[in-house]
């Protein structure tokens, strides 16, 4: 995206395609609050300059490796309580299993949220 051009404030989490033939970059929701990356200085300008001095990553490439990383730890509790119940399920587990996998996952986050029971982790699956 060129830096004059305005970036929309949401784009659709679909899979975006790299530069580097036969590679995905992750999914990633770009909010408003990371559109300063791309055009202008701000406090996260040294870790993309970090990135590009300590790997083959061209500018672009450090843009989105720290936009994705960004969008990662953005993830709600709920948000990530759901997908991971998603990905084990689609593995086979049972429920019983999967909030138990989910509930020692989530003390392991770069953020700790607070500790939830077993039955809050179902309340924020099935509501």
């Amino acid at each position: 995206m060129s830096p004059g051009r305005p970036m929309p404030s949401r784009l659709s989490s679909a899979t975006r395609s790299c530069p580097i033939s036969g590679r995905v970059v992750a999914k990633v929701l770009f909010g408003s609050h990371y559109q300063g990356v791309l055009g202008r200085r701000t406090s996260h300008e040294d870790l993309i300059d970090h990135l590009i001095r300590t790997t083959p990553l061209g500018r672009g490439e450090a843009v989105r490796v720290v936009l994705d990383v960004l969008a990662y730890f953005d993830e709600t509790v709920e948000d990530y309580v759901r997908r991971r119940h998603r990905e084990l399920q689609a593995r086979g587990l049972r429920n019983a299993a999967i909030f138990e996998v989910v509930s020692e996952e989530l003390r392991h986050r770069a953020v700790a949220p607070p500790e939830l029971s077993l039955r809050q982790l179902r309340r924020i699956v099935y509501g």
